[in-house]
């Protein structure tokens, strides 16, 4: 029996790949894969390079796993990082997007710098969500990444469905940006946009993915108190 740490998984869909995958390679009897350990078992008589090479191939990173590897901490401060960046940055752009609408002390401090910049208050109010709501899904491009090679594979999981969504919702508030820019749109078409839609969805997957990984750590250390039985 080996033990492999598996990288790149999001959802169910991608157990069954790994799976697939692993269970292709000759010489393979049985495996199980566990998400939530982010692990795998396998046995039979094969080669470790034949098996990762098989996992990569199927978009999935594979390494035998060892005790140091099974420290989450570092996982989960980089979530941590990036779910407070993708907060301070959704918060700007919900605060110039929905408090342009309903709060008049905002919306009036909006028409002054627009004033004194001698820009258009509605190319303002789209310009800056375009940029936030950009940085946002920049700083979650992992969702894009991992979505697109998943796709490009014929094997779609749940990162594929959260850029698709996130993505649509921002290429399409593209185009109303552009019309309001070039094109005489005005507010309504400012109203229509979905930029702090496409930065929230990718934001509250984000805070699943951290409590997922705080989950993994606790499972992680239950595991090593185990071994040192």
């Amino acid at each position: 029996m080996k033990q492999y740490n598996i990288s790149g998984m999001s959802c169910a869909a991608c157990v069954a790949h790994v799976e697939k995958a692993a269970k292709g390679v000759d010489g393979v009897t049985s495996c199980s894969v566990n998400l939530l350990t982010n692990s795998m078992i396998a046995e039979g008589s094969f080669s470790d390079a034949e098996l990762i090479s098989a996992i990569e191939a199927a978009g999935y990173g594979a390494s035998p796993k060892t005790d140091e590897s099974l420290d989450s901490s570092a996982e989960t401060a980089k979530i941590a990082k990036r779910l407070m960046l993708s907060v301070f940055f959704l918060a700007l752009l919900m605060l110039v997007s929905m408090g342009s609408m309903h709060i008049k002390a905002i919306d009036d401090a909006i028409k002054s710098l627009t004033s004194s910049m001698r820009i258009s208050h509605h190319i303002f109010i789209g310009v800056f969500e375009f940029i936030t709501a950009g940085i946002v899904l920049i700083i979650n491009r992992k969702f894009f990444i991992s979505g697109a090679k998943s796709a490009l594979k014929l094997a779609p999981n749940m990162d594929t469905l959260v850029a698709m969504g996130s993505g649509v919702s921002f290429l399409y508030s593209c185009v109303l940006l552009v019309r309001v820019c070039f094109f005489g749109g005005g507010m309504e078409d400012v109203h229509g946009m979905y930029f702090e839609s496409a930065a929230m969805i990718v934001t509250l997957i984000t805070v699943g993915k951290l409590l997922e990984a705080i989950s993994k750590g606790k499972t992680t250390n239950a595991i090593k108190s185990l071994m040192k039985l």
